[in-house]
């Protein structure tokens, strides 16, 4: 299948794809460079490669498109198209669980399971409450703990 998009993407602006990686969407960026949303991942103008279920959260803005993921990445989109909606839609396909869970010592911590769109491997993250330090061991140990009981409520 051919997308018509990937047509008018200047050749020389073309990520590197994996085999059978197909483009969705594209957006020019104030400096001439490309956002290019595939099937499997966000290419990002400076050749980051972000899979979709490692992007933590994405959002547009005032012509700017913020991404989360190993860091922040705004990027402004001269004419944005159908990036912020794909990107949206991807995302948000490779959450299979979301689940907010309070800490037996107080706070809570949101427990995301993602899949990557050609995978079968859930990978697990935990976002504590703000104020809450990520690092520290027994929060952690308390997450795995809530975690493991999800798991066996879930089956994954």
């Amino acid at each position: 299948m051919r997308f018509r998009l990937s047509r008018s993407l200047p050749s020389g602006l073309r990520p590197v794809l994996e085999r059978g990686e197909h483009i969705l969407a594209h957006a020019a960026t104030r400096d001439g460079s490309y956002v290019v949303a595939t099937d499997r991942a966000l290419h990002l103008p400076d050749g980051i490669r972000l899979p979709w279920e490692r992007v933590e959260q994405a959002a547009w803005r005032d012509g700017w498109l913020h991404v989360r993921a190993d860091g922040e990445h705004h990027i402004r989109l001269t004419d944005p198209g159908s990036v912020p909606e794909t990107v949206h839609e991807r995302v948000t396909a490779t959450i299979v669980v979301n689940h907010q869970a309070t800490l037996p010592g107080g706070g809570h911590v949101r427990i995301v399971g993602r899949r990557p769109p050609r995978g079968d491997t859930v990978r697990w993250t935990f976002v504590f409450d703000a104020g809450l330090d990520p690092d520290d061991p027994a929060l952690r140990t308390q997450a795995g703990s809530l975690l493991a009981a999800l798991r066996r409520q879930t089956g994954l």
